[in-house]
């Protein structure tokens, strides 16, 4: 791989949670397509992905909301290649890339949690990944609040452990909530069964020492809460 040549990864957005902090808004509108200056939240990931090379896209959604997502690729992506994978019932952040592993074969990919927006050069954490070969790699950001968040504690380029929401962080670095896997990643898959990657997968692959962390100086910001997603609106533009 050419240094930031990324035609032969994939991502995957996570768009199919429930999105329950933002209740009652999300019973009737997908979180991801929540708008954040007029331009739905999803886009902003869409657009990252896009931008720096990578052609195909999956997007995990819930079932019942297969039509509005429809719509959204028909408005803003009519020409890509994005395909959708439906969970039945919610499936964590991890159960639902069981119904797209054929999709995802034997190719690198990006994954992303779909409701957090932030500007991160892919082809350096994938040089990161290449040298580094764990069976995933987390994007760790730096937050000026790290006691709200799980805090990244690293040993050189892996990562040991998450402290959740520490009185006195021993970093400021946090999970972004985006991933950099190697297709191994599905040795792990126990099947399309509720599963969570930071609570059921990285565990496991920190203990394996197949764990790494890349801290990225980019932008990011969650908009998971209405507080959070109020600041979004109030700091990202939407030519961003």
């Amino acid at each position: 791989m050419k240094k930031g040549d990324l035609s032969n990864y994939k991502a995957v957005i996570l768009a199919g949670g429930r999105g329950t902090r933002l209740y009652p808004v999300t019973k009737e509108i997908p979180k991801p397509l929540l708008p954040v200056n007029r331009k739905p939240i999803i886009n902003y990931l869409a657009d990252l992905f896009f931008t720096q090379g990578i052609t195909d896209i999956a997007v995990l959604i819930s079932q019942q909301f297969r039509e509005d997502f429809e719509w959204w690729k028909k408005r803003y992506y009519p020409d890509r290649n994005i395909e959708f994978f439906e969970e039945i019932e919610p499936l964590g952040t991890f159960g639902g890339i069981w119904f797209a592993r054929e999709w995802i074969s034997d190719s690198p990919f990006f994954m992303t949690n779909g409701d957090e927006l932030k500007k991160i050069n892919l082809g350096d954490m994938a040089s990161f990944h290449k040298e580094v070969d764990p069976v995933a790699t987390i994007a760790l950001v730096e937050v000026p609040n790290p006691q709200d968040y799980g805090v990244a504690v690293c040993r050189g380029n892996f990562i040991k452990e998450f402290i959740e929401k520490p009185a006195n962080p021993p970093s400021k670095y946090i999970n972004s909530g985006l991933y950099l896997l190697s297709p191994r990643v599905l040795k792990y898959h126990i099947g399309p069964k509720f599963t969570m990657i930071e609570k059921d997968i990285f565990p496991v692959l920190a203990r394996e020492n197949k764990l790494a962390g890349f801290k990225f100086k980019g932008r990011w910001t969650d908009c998971g809460t209405w507080e959070r997603y109020e600041k979004a609106i109030d700091t990202w533009e939407n030519n961003e």
